[in-house]
């Protein structure tokens, strides 16, 4: 009950006309910045933290809010329309996404994005306001045994689970892993394929990756076809923007089911919503093939639906891990972190005592900025679906200048822009030769992860390998796993001998 009171005088805050501004100029801002590619909903907050120095703590949290969940919704609509999403997280719902944008639907997918975000952010903020300490106690439960299982689960379910081929899947995950090792080893101080060049003493920057894989990448391969019988004809969009009855009966299951993926995953420091997003498509693409006509290839709306609803899902839960403990989960918590220190304050446990104004002010304003996102984008997304009526060469052009300029503002280095060249290259080739993109992001992403855990569980067992199947979470994810596997196997096998009789 004292959450509701508390609530409630949060609403009564933000509920003002000046606050309300704030929120709106944040989530119009927000989006704007997302759609860039290479910049993406973190950057669009680190852009921004220096426009809010003027404001009172509790305006510029409201106002980052905004921008928060309208970078998420930004990084989408790059990613659905042009198959350049804005950021990593993104990339599981612009696979489908896309597919659905070349057929001509691409407001029907913004609409089920839009819807997405909504339901697994109400549902995340939800439980933060009422649970935030007992969500919090999750993440204690995981060690490195826990956090090895958990990305060992993502390498295989993305490689060779979900997708079609798994030597390819696998194929794409060991380059991955190979770019992941790139920089200095954490354990003993010694570069590893730095070749001699201390930019790359940090590694290769995920957004350098994110933006030669997916936007240089797609660049380059429709530069490819242009003039050719394989040339992709993108289908002019209907522009309905509301989902028909059979639509909402596929995407509601998806919608729910991907917020149950995402908020376990916003108190879990494993990167962000990168892996509940490809969790959830998984999941999502492993059910469509139960049915009769599987739609995953096609534009499949259950594969836009789930991944965005995980990725506000733990967005929204992030939000209470950094709140209530203090502790960032993802690259964009870590910024408003940075935020929060700026105005002399620490997050944590104590930051309810010292200013609840701020905290529930800041809770309450997560719904309003869900809302006023709903409110502006869902009837404007067949006004962002005409996008795809600009002309190629030119919209493919923009989003060149558009990526590089991305890639620079983040680090300013020249070798990153050589480095995102070398990206979109691979990019194009893995394209070229039917070679997976999630698995390589997925392993790029937990690589470093799965590495440090591994030797700290050794570490701590002095050399037992006992220890990585020690607690009931890691034997729970290894069986999965295993089943999973055994499953698809079965299910192939079953299918070639099929066609092998039908031939």
């Amino acid at each position: 009950m004292d959450a509701l009171v508390n609530l409630g005088e949060g609403f009564a805050v933000v509920l003002t006309p000046i606050n309300m501004l704030w929120v709106l100029i944040g989530a119009v801002l927000g989006t704007a910045v997302g759609v860039l590619p290479g910049l993406g909903s973190a950057m669009a907050v680190a852009l921004l933290l220096p426009v809010t120095f003027s404001l009172d703590p509790i305006g510029a949290f409201i106002m980052f809010a905004g921008v928060l969940f309208g970078g998420l919704f930004g990084d989408s609509i790059a990613g659905i329309l042009m198959n350049t999403p804005g950021n990593s997280t993104a990339i599981a719902g612009s696979i489908e996404g896309h597919r659905m944008a070349k057929s001509g639907r691409a407001a029907q997918a913004l609409a089920t994005s839009a819807i997405g975000a909504f339901i697994g952010g109400i549902v995340a903020s939800i439980l933060v306001v009422f649970f935030a300490p007992r969500l919090a106690e999750l993440a204690t439960l995981f060690g490195p045994a826990e956090y090895l299982a958990l990305a060992v689960f993502a390498f295989v379910a993305i490689s060779a689970v979900v997708t079609e081929s798994v030597v390819r899947g696998l194929a794409a995950l060991v380059i991955g892993l190979a770019i992941s090792v790139v920089g200095i080893d954490g354990a003993s101080g010694t570069s590893r394929f730095t070749f001699g060049l201390p930019e790359l003493f940090d590694g290769i920057d995920i957004v350098v990756i994110t933006v030669g894989l997916l936007a240089l990448g797609e660049v380059f391969s429709v530069a490819a076809r242009r003039g050719t019988p394989d040339e992709t004809k993108l289908l002019p969009s209907t522009g309905r923007l509301w989902l028909s009855f059979r639509e909402l009966r596929q995407a509601l299951p998806a919608w729910l089911r991907g917020t149950a993926i995402g908020i376990p995953f916003g108190i879990i420091p494993v990167g962000g919503s990168e892996v509940p997003t490809f969790l959830s498509y998984g999941a999502e693409r492993k059910l469509d093939g139960r049915r009769r006509k599987p739609m995953f290839g096609r534009g499949a709306i259950q594969g836009v639906a789930g991944p965005e609803a995980a990725g506000n899902a733990t967005a929204g839960t992030a939000m209470g891990a950094l709140l209530a403990l203090g502790l960032p989960t993802s690259a964009t918590a870590a910024i408003l972190l940075a935020a929060f220190r700026q105005y002399g304050l620490q997050p944590g446990p104590l930051l309810f005592d010292r200013a609840p104004d701020l905290v529930w002010a800041l809770l309450a304003s997560f719904f309003v900025g869900m809302v006023v996102l709903l409110i502006l984008n869902l009837p404007f997304a067949p006004l962002w679906a005409k996008l795809l009526k600009v002309p190629r060469h030119y919209l493919y052009a923009g989003i060149t200048v558009f990526a590089m300029l991305g890639v620079y503002a983040t680090s300013s280095k020249i070798l990153d822009l050589v480095l995102v060249l070398v990206v979109g290259l691979l990019g194009f080739l893995m394209r070229r030769y039917g070679l997976p993109v999630a698995p390589m992001l997925i392993a790029i992403i937990l690589g470093p992860l799965a590495e440090t855990e591994y030797r700290r569980a050794m570490a701590v067992s002095e050399g037992d390998p006992g220890i990585l199947v020690s607690s009931p979470i890691s034997i729970t994810l290894y069986a999965v796993l295993a089943l999973a596997i055994v499953g698809v196997v079965f299910t192939r096998v079953r299918s070639a001998r099929r066609s092998k009789v039908a031939a």
